[in-house]
C-alpha cells in the first residue's frame, strides 16, 4: 500500500526490546520509507525539558538585534556554523532550482568536544568538525549541547529500525555513523511585514541531503509532496517528533525508500505579520568517510545500482554549498 498521508508511528514497541515490537515498529517503518519518507514518532524517550529549554533559548537569540545575531555570523559558505541571516540561504538551489532567497533566519552547531587527532583534525576531515561559535547567553551552549546528544542517541536507534526494516542485521550502520558529522540547527521564520517575492517561501522545496532529519516545528507550514503529485501537511502531534529519510539513505536503498520533496510555506496573509515560527532540527550525517552504496538487500537479481559510491562527507559539501551559495551565483568579497 502507497501512503499519500505521513503516518504517526508509536516507538514504544521497538524501545520494549522483543522481536515482535521491533519487528511491528520496522515493518510500519519501512511502508512509510518506500511511500511517501515521512514518519511522525511518539514515545521516541526525548525529555520534553529539554525540547522546552532549547526552545526557550533558541527564542532568546532569535530576538537579539541583527548586530549582535551578526557577531556569529556562519564563518565561511562551507563551514556549517553560527548563525544565518533572512534571505542568506534558498534551499531549491540544492536540487539545481532558483529561486528568491528563503525567508528565515537559522543557527547550526556540529559536534563538540572533538577529539585532537588526524581523523578529526586532518586535511580529510575538511569543514565537518569545523569548532561551533556561541553567542553569549547564559544556558544556551549547554542545552544546544545537549539537544545534540539526545539528538544523535535517537538517530542511532532509528538507524537501527531502518536496517532492521532492510532485513539487515540491527547493528548495521553503527560502525558507519560512530563519527558522525551531524547538524543540529534551529531555524525561525519571522513574522512577514512585506509581500513575499513570486516563489519565494519560508523554505523552498528541498529533499534533505544525509541519512535521516528529526524536526520539531511549533506551528505549521511543513508540507510534503507525495506520490499522487500532491503537496499534504505534516500533522502537529503533541509530543511527536517529525522524522524524514534523506538522499544518502535513498541512495542506500537504490531508491527503494524515497527521499521527498518538503517545504515550508508562508503563513495566510492575515496572518504573516505577526505569525513567528521556529523548528528544532536534526540533520543526521554518517562518518564523512562512510561509502554510501547500494545495498546488498536492495537490489533485486538482475538489478544495476543507479548510483556511483560516494562518501558521506563529499556528498554533504557539495549540497550544502550549492545552498548557500545559490548555486554558485553568489558573488563574495
Amino acid at each position: 500500500m502507497t501512503l499519500l498521508s505521513v503516518p504517526i508511528i508509536d516507538l514504544a514497541p521497538f524501545f520494549s526490546g522483543t522481536p515482535e515490537g521491533k519487528a511491528e515498529v520496522a515493518r510500519k517503518v519501512d511502508e512509510a520509507c518506500r511511500s511517501i519518507g515521512f514518519l511522525v514518532i511518539t514515545n521516541h524517550g526525548i525529555a520534553p525539558e529539554l525540547i522546552a529549554r532549547v526552545s526557550a533559548v533558541s527564542r532568546e537569540f532569535f530576538a537579539l538585534p541583527l548586530a549582535d545575531k551578526r557577531k556569529v555570523d556562519r564563518p565561511r559558505d562551507d563551514a556549517v556554523r553560527g548563525y544565518s541571516a533572512v534571505g542568506e540561504e534558498g534551499l531549491s538551489y540544492s536540487l539545481e532550482e532558483a529561486a528568491p532567497g528563503d525567508l528565515k533566519e537559522s543557527f547550526s552547531i556540529g559536534p563538540s568536544n572533538v577529539p585532537a587527532d588526524d581523523y578529526h583534525r586532518g586535511v580529510a576531515a575538511g569543514p565537518h568538525f569545523e569548532p561551533n561559535v556561541w553567542p553569549d547567553l547564559p544556558g544556551f551552549q549547554p542545552a544546544f549541547d545537549e539537544y545534540f546528544e539526545a539528538m544523535s542517541d535517537l538517530s542511532r536507534s532509528l538507524m537501527r529500525i531502518f536496517a532492521l526494516a532492510l532485513e539487515l542485521p540491527e547493528t548495521f550502520f553503527d560502525d558507519k555513523i560512530d563519527k558522525h558529522i551531524s547538524m543540529f540547527r534551529v531555524l525561525s521564520y519571522p513574522p512577514q511585514t512585506e509581500a513575499a517575492l513570486p516563489g519565494q517561501l519560508r523554505a523552498g522545496a528541498h529533499s534533505d541531503y544525509g541519512s535521516l532529519t528529526v524536526v520539531l516545528p511549533d506551528d505549521k507550514g511543513l508540507q510534503v509532496f507525495n506520490k499522487a503529485g500532491q503537496w499534504v501537511d505534516v500533522p502537529m502531534v503533541e509530543g511527536g517528533l517529525v522524522v524524514n529519510i534523506a538522499d544518502l539513505m535513498m541512495q542506500w536503498t537504490n531508491d527503494l525508500w524515497v527521499s521527498t520533496l518538503h517545504r515550508v510555506v508562508n503563513p495566510p496573509p492575515d496572518a504573516a505579520a505577526t505569525n513567528r515560527r521556529q523548528s528544532l532540527v536534526f540533520f543526521h550525517q554518517p562518518n564523512y568517510d562512510a561509502m554510501v552504496e547500494c545495498l546488498p538487500s536492495c537490489l533485486a537479481p538482475g538489478e544495476a545500482p543507479k548510483y556511483a559510491p560516494i562518501s558521506s562527507g563529499d556528498h554533504l559539501k557539495s549540497k550544502f554549498l550549492k545552498q548557500t551559495t545559490f548555486g554558485g551565483t553568489k558573488v563574495t568579497a
